[in-house]
């Protein structure tokens, strides 16, 4: 493809309108990445629920729940069974990436942003709830999978090695979802994009 066909399928005026729309109105949203999370967590419940089903159903034993996998990472690593923490895993990543699509697909521009931003609100939801379990004494003060990040143990003292490990596994995890969700959602709306520059390029290319 030369420049002339180029400018010929992405005109002069429709870049400039892009680029003025993204500054006017680009940069994280808050309230899209907030809905996003929620998503997450809804995600992240059906999922751990559907896993723990299929686990029981086959006779296999172990936690899904972060907060359980995390105070058994605390204590000794080894404990923590293989294919709970896979399973996690791909739940996790599941979650975070529709959380991450449908903060960017609400927001239009900066997908990743957008994905950071529901990371962002998991980490100070998990935060939040880790300062109230302490302040009241109570084990967990969150209905099951609010706080779908292990839980900071406030108590310097406690952190180990296997709780340290978990943590940011989980963390890079969630936010590298998140992100490639942002991505995906926004994709959307540079399909629209190019259809409104050349209506004769098909909406699937």
């Amino acid at each position: 493809m030369n420049a002339n066909t180029a400018g010929a399928r992405f005109p002069a005026w429709h870049r400039h309108e892009k680029t003025a729309g993204e500054t006017r109105v680009g940069g994280m949203k808050f309230g899209s990445a907030f809905f996003g999370w929620m998503t997450a967590t809804g995600v992240f419940l059906l999922l751990s629920a559907v896993a723990t089903a299929l686990a029981a159903l086959f006779g296999a034993t172990g936690t899904f729940d972060p907060g359980q996998l995390a105070e058994q990472a605390r204590q000794n690593l080894q404990t923590v069974s293989i294919v709970g923490a896979i399973t996690l895993a791909v739940v996790l990543f599941i979650a975070y990436y529709c959380g991450g699509y449908v903060a960017g697909r609400m927001a239009r521009f900066d997908g990743a942003k957008q994905g950071l931003a529901v990371w962002l609100w998991a980490v100070v939801i998990s935060v939040l709830v880790a300062i109230l379990a302490a302040v009241t004494g109570l084990q967990s003060t969150a209905p099951a999978g609010l706080d779908s990040l292990p839980r900071v143990p406030v108590d310097e003292g406690s952190m180990t090695a296997g709780g340290i490990i978990l943590l940011v596994a989980v963390a890079l995890i969630t936010l590298a979802a998140a992100v490639v969700g942002g991505q995906a959602g926004m994709r959307y709306h540079r399909k629209v994009d190019r259809v409104e520059a050349n209506p004769d390029v098909p909406a699937a290319e």
